[in-house]
C-alpha cells in the first residue's frame, strides 16, 4: 500500500477521534455555560494532522471545510433554535446565527486548515518521502 494512502487514512482516522472528542469536550463546557464552538473543529484538524506523515494543502482544504459543517452540526444538536429544532429549519436559518457562532466556526475552520494541512510527530523529512531512501554518504561522496 503506498505510503501517502496510509498517512492519509491515518489523518482520517486522527480527525474522526479529534472531532469526536472536541465534540464532547464542548458539550462538557456548554454545560458550564461556556462556549468553544471552534473546540471541535480544531480538534479534528489537529487530529488530522497528528497521525499524518506528509504535508498535504489538499488535506487541510478538507478538514477546514468538514470542521465548518462539523461546527454547524454541533451547534444545530446540542443548541437547535427554540421554534423548531428541525435540521430543516436550521439550514433556513443560518442566517439568524449570532456573528459570534460565525466567527467561532471561521475560526475552527481556519485552525483545522492550519493543523491538517501540515503533518504531525510522525512528518516524513523532505529527504525521506515515499519511495526515498536516504544517503548515508556525505555531499563531497556523492556523484
Amino acid at each position: 500500500m503506498p505510503r501517502y494512502l496510509v498517512s492519509n487514512l491515518l489523518g482520517t482516522a486522527g480527525a474522526i477521534v479529534g472531532g469526536a472528542l472536541g465534540f464532547y469536550i464542548f458539550r462538557w463546557l456548554l454545560s458550564y455555560n461556556f462556549y468553544g464552538l471552534m473546540i471541535p473543529g480544531a480538534l479534528l484538524g489537529g487530529g488530522c494532522g497528528v497521525l499524518a506523515q506528509h504535508p498535504s494543502k489538499a488535506r487541510g482544504i478538507v478538514c477546514g471545510a468538514a470542521a465548518t459543517v462539523f461546527a454547524l452540526v454541533t451547534e444545530w444538536s446540542l443548541r437547535p433554535f427554540l421554534a423548531d429544532p428541525s435540521p430543516e429549519y436550521f439550514l433556513a436559518h443560518l442566517t439568524s446565527l449570532s456573528p459570534v457562532t460565525w466567527l467561532m466556526t471561521a475560526v475552527g475552520a481556519f485552525i483545522a486548515y492550519w493543523l491538517a494541512s501540515d503533518a504531525g510527530i510522525w512528518r516524513l523529512s523532505a529527504t525521506r518521502g515515499p519511495g526515498r531512501t536516504v544517503s548515508t554518504k556525505g555531499p563531497e561522496e556523492r556523484v
